[in-house]
């Protein structure tokens, strides 16, 4: 058994191992300024070839959810038994939306505007038995 761990793909999330430097990663177009999420060769907006990969600011606010009922296909591995959970359209400051779970949100605290913020966790193991980093986003606790 390995003690390595990698990122569930390394075109969005870089430094998995530790979870103070670990950023989802987007891409800025230098000729429109439009950031996406995920590294890319050229600008979804613009079609521009002129691009830069960015880390993603790791907090950002709930633009929209849902509760899912049914898990997610693979690679993702859901718990089981399953769980409904919520997921939620979170908006960067950068002006990206990223699909994510929510971690550490009951029902009654979900809601347009919460701020929320990165956190990787080990979401299952590879046929190399390596521990396979995803991300998720949780509350910002208040002080």
């Amino acid at each position: 058994m390995s003690n390595a761990v990698v990122a569930f793909d390394d075109n969005f999330l870089v430094n998995p191992a530790d979870p103070e430097k670990a950023r989802l990663l987007g891409t800025r177009c230098r000729a429109c300024r439009t950031v996406t999420f995920g590294r890319k060769k050229n600008c979804e907006h613009c079609t521009s070839e002129d691009v830069e990969t960015v880390a993603l600011s790791p907090q950002g606010r709930v633009w929209s959810y849902t509760i899912l009922h049914y898990p997610s296909p693979p690679p993702y591995q859901p718990p089981d038994p399953y769980q409904p959970l919520p997921a939620a359209w979170v908006e960067l400051p950068e002006g990206v939306r990223i699909i994510s779970t929510l971690k550490d949100c009951p029902r009654d605290d979900l809601r347009i505007g919460l701020e929320v913020e990165l956190e990787v966790y080990q979401g299952w193991l590879d046929a190399q038995g390596r521990a396979v980093m995803a991300y998720t986003f949780k509350p910002v606790k208040q002080n």
